[in-house]
């Protein structure tokens, strides 16, 4: 359980109450344009850690069930992190984020259980959930940073790629569920 990949995966975990601590710290110690741009970094150090990781696990033949089980987990509670600030900080309508996060808890339960009767492949990693998760960790550094960049309104980009990302959700759970449907009925019978 002790590996590279799997060392990284949990100082991911741990960068979390650090990431939501920045926005908690006094505007006289930190100002909020510095706490955006903290915030930002932590999670695109976040972001390159989970590839990275990935990348060490298979380069290194390091993959593991449980290092499997623990990536998702991190990755899945920093965006749920994200999106609670933002919501929080006005710069996402809560409905985007219970949207993305409420499928997210829906796909995991659903992987899980599909596994369980051996059916994992049929809810396997698709290409629009890749796209949905290239959208949402693109819109989340953009809006974490809140501020233009080289006269790029990057809170206004960081929006439309939200709402991108929350449709690409929508899109991306129905097809998993679409999948799934045959095999879960078959498995519901018994």
């Amino acid at each position: 359980m002790i590996n590279i990949p799997n060392t990284l995966t949990w100082a991911r975990i741990a960068l979390i109450p650090i990431f939501v601590g920045i926005f908690y710290l006094p505007d006289s110690w930190v100002s909020p344009t510095q706490k955006n741009l903290f915030a930002t970094s932590v999670f695109i150090i976040a972001a390159i850690t989970d590839w990275f990781d990935g990348y060490l696990a298979r380069a290194l033949q390091q993959t593991s069930a449980f290092g499997a089980f623990l990536d998702p987990v991190a990755d899945k509670l920093m965006v749920a992190a994200a999106l609670i600030l933002l919501v929080q900080l006005a710069r996402v309508d809560a409905i985007i984020a219970v949207i993305i996060i409420g499928r997210e808890i829906t796909i995991s339960a659903l992987r899980e259980w599909m596994a369980r009767v051996g059916e994992s492949a049929s809810v396997a990693v698709a290409y629009i959930g890749k796209l949905k998760t290239a959208a949402q960790m693109t819109a989340i550094p953009l809006l974490l940073y809140n501020a233009p960049l080289l006269s790029i309104d990057l809170r206004e980009v960081g929006s439309i790629l939200i709402y991108i990302a929350a449709a690409l959700t929508l899109w991306s759970m129905g097809y998993y569920l679409h999948r799934a449907m045959p095999r879960l009925a078959k498995h519901m019978d018994r």
